[in-house]
């Protein structure tokens, strides 16, 4: 079992940063593929960013590609989204997921393990 907690959610203006960042218990993180994705009010989730578990590999939504950054830190069992040039747009419930078996997907149901989400908005 993983549990999945996700902080750095608030509020800023558009045109700011904020970093995500999601700590995971077990001594297996190592191994799984991570996700970041997003539900804006009244909107499905959606895929935001993924890396595989050794960080060699990450894919991002055409939305969020050059302004989010993707990366971890394994020896800490921690992931992180770091997002800049926010706009509107980006406003959501961000969640991060753990794909214990892949090498990171832009699929939801590839996830096994998720978090319980944190707000971002961004204030025009």
């Amino acid at each position: 079992q993983v549990q999945l907690v996700e902080s750095g959610g608030g509020l800023v203006q558009a045109g700011g940063s904020l970093r995500l960042s999601c700590a995971a218990s077990g001594r297996t993180f190592r191994n799984y593929a991570m996700g970041w994705f997003r539900q804006a009010p009244g909107k499905e989730r959606e895929f935001v960013a993924s890396i595989s578990w050794s960080g060699g590999s990450t894919d991002y939504a055409d939305s969020v590609k050059g302004r989010f950054t993707i990366s971890r830190e394994n020896a800490k069992s921690t992931v992180y989204l770091q997002m800049n040039s926010l706009t509107p747009e980006d406003t959501a419930v961000y969640y991060c997921a753990a794909d214990p078996w892949g090498s990171g997907s832009r699929i939801l149901n590839k996830y096994d393990y998720w978090g319980q989400g944190i707000q971002v908005t961004v204030s025009s």
